[in-house]
Formats: structure tokens, C-alpha cells, sequence
């Protein structure tokens, strides 16, 4: 259907644009959401925080890319490096995304990966402890629930070793906090216990930072369920808590916070899932240069 000439056309105005994208001229930065894992929060917030920044999205997954076909994660990152400015990529695999690192020729942001680190999410885990509390240094900080699969866990604790905190771990005896996190506190010289009640420990805590029992991460269902049910945030629970002190959770929830809760002004977890869209913002306007 092409003459010569409509062929001429394009490929010059495509040579024009690749001037322009070369030189960063205004046409607008592109984000390519490449998530091999389900997400709400994560996909959704960085989607929006770059339309707020006049940016546009690109998405790809697993079920319906080329992955179907075997492509691989380092062809993958390479050709959508192609089409955009910059990357955020969540995988199963500890690991997998500094490793897609090496074969991206443009900025690669973590949105998870497996049980290993979640790093914006630990962000905008301070940023709200800030927003609710006014500070973090000083803070009693309790992390609660399945600490051994939990990515958000892993590195906020990793995170608040920059600050002067206390940190409390309560979980069921077969998901406690890994003992490379527990290892990289203690030499950050940062005061850290375990607990098996989280009644003993609520009194004086600041933040409570509950996360859900991950079914995805055990092989049997037996399993997952002796795990559960340990540990639920209630009304009458937190009685015993301090007025002012903040509840947060990475969500999404499944029974470790009742819904009973949420009108209480101490439970920040849907604040936090908002606080995420503005801190990923300006996570994404530093690396685009933009501020």
C-alpha cells in the first residue's frame, strides 16, 4: 500500500524523532512497568506517579509478553530499555533485577524481588513514619508477622539502621527474620530483640508494622496455615496501645488487621499506600533528572 516516496516520509521523520529522543527534547519520558509478579500498590502507584509527572507508562508481563515464548529477563529488559527512559521491574527471583542491571542501558528501579528487598516500599515506609509520627529517631518500631518471606520487612530494617530506632521482631518461630538482616543491624550497631507475644511488646511501641502471612511462599497448604492466626490487630488488641502511635502494613491484608480497625486514626496503612504514589514521584523525578 506504500510508495516510495510515503516510505521516505517515514523513515525521515523517524530519523528526525530519534534526534530529538536523543537529545531530550520535550516529547515526553516513558516508564516501563515490567512486573513478572501480581501487584496492586507497587504497579498502580508508580503508573500514577509518573502520569502526575506528565509522563507516559508502557507495561509488560509474563502472561502476555514473549516470556511465553521463552524469551528471557536479560532480552527482555534490553528491548524495553529500547522503548523508554526508565525501567521498574518487580520478579520472583532474589537477586534477578541486579542482574537485569547488566544488560539495562537505562535507569532500573526495584519493585521486588522474591523474599530478597522491596527498597522503594521501605521509602515510603519512613516517609510515612515521618508523616505520622513527626520523626523516626528514638521510635520503638515492632515488625510483625511472616519477617522471613516478607521483601518489606528485609529492607526497612535495612533502611532504619540509618536512624536511631529500636527494633522489635514478633513472629511464629518458622518465619522469623533472617539471619543476614538480623547480622546487617547488629553491625550497624542498631538495638534489635525477637519476641513470640505481641502483647508483651505493644505497651511501648511506636510503630507497629504488621504484614500478612505469605501463602505464596510455602510449598503446602499445611504449612501456610500453622503459620496463621498468630498475631491480629483488633480494637480490643490495641487498647493496650499507645494513643498516638501509627499501625501500618504494606498490604494487601487477608486477617492480620480487622477491618474493625480502620477507623481508628492510629491505622496509617492506607495513608502509606498513598504516601507511596509521592514518594515514588520523586524517586522517579531524581532519576529523570527532573529535579
Amino acid at each position: 500500500m506504500f510508495t516510495k516516496e510515503q516510505l521516505n516520509d517515514i523513515f525521515n521523520l523517524a530519523q528526525t524523532l530519534r534526534v530529538y529522543t536523543a537529545k531530550d527534547r520535550p516529547l515526553g519520558k516513558i516508564m516501563a512497568s515490567i512486573f513478572y509478579e501480581v501487584s496492586t500498590r507497587t504497579s498502580c502507584s508508580f503508573a500514577a506517579a509518573m502520569q502526575r509527572l506528565g509522563g507516559r507508562v508502557i507495561y509488560m508481563d509474563e502472561t502476555s509478553s514473549s516470556v511465553k515464548k521463552g524469551e528471557t529477563l536479560e532480552d527482555s529488559i534490553a528491548v524495553m530499555a529500547g522503548y523508554s527512559d526508565v525501567l521498574v521491574l518487580r520478579h520472583p527471583t532474589p537477586g534477578s533485577v541486579m542482574k537485569a542491571s547488566q544488560h539495562c542501558r537505562k535507569p532500573l528501579i526495584n519493585a521486588g524481588d522474591g523474599i530478597g528487598e522491596h527498597p522503594s516500599q521501605a521509602l515510603l515506609d519512613i516517609f510515612t513514619i515521618r508523616e505520622e509520627i513527626g520523626t523516626v529517631n528514638g521510635l520503638n518500631i515492632t515488625l510483625v508477622g511472616d519477617l522471613k518471606n516478607g521483601r518489606t520487612v528485609h529492607s526497612l530494617a535495612r533502611l532504619l539502621t540509618l536512624y536511631n530506632v529500636q527494633l522489635r521482631y514478633v513472629s511464629p518461630p518458622s518465619l522469623r527474620m533472617p539471619s543476614h538482616v538480623v547480622d546487617f543491624v547488629k553491625e550497624h550497631g542498631i538495638s534489635q530483640e525477637e519476641y513470640s507475644s505481641l502483647e508483651e511488646v505493644l505497651p511501648d511501641t511506636d510503630v507497629l508494622y504488621m504484614t500478612r502471612i505469605q501463602r505464596e511462599r510455602f510449598e503446602t497448604q499445611e504449612e501456610y496455615e500453622r503459620a496463621c492466626g498468630h498475631f491480629i490487630v483488633t480494637p480490643k488488641l490495641m487498647t493496650r496501645a499507645k494513643k498516638k502511635m501509627a499501625v501500618m502494613h504494606p498490604l494487601p491484608r487477608v486477617f492480620e488487621i480487622s477491618t474493625e480497625f480502620d477507623s481508628d486514626p492510629r491505622a496509617a496503612y492506607f495513608r502509606q499506600a498513598e504516601y507511596g504514589m509521592y514518594v515514588r514521584m520523586a524517586l522517579l523525578a531524581m532519576v529523570l533528572g527532573k529535579c
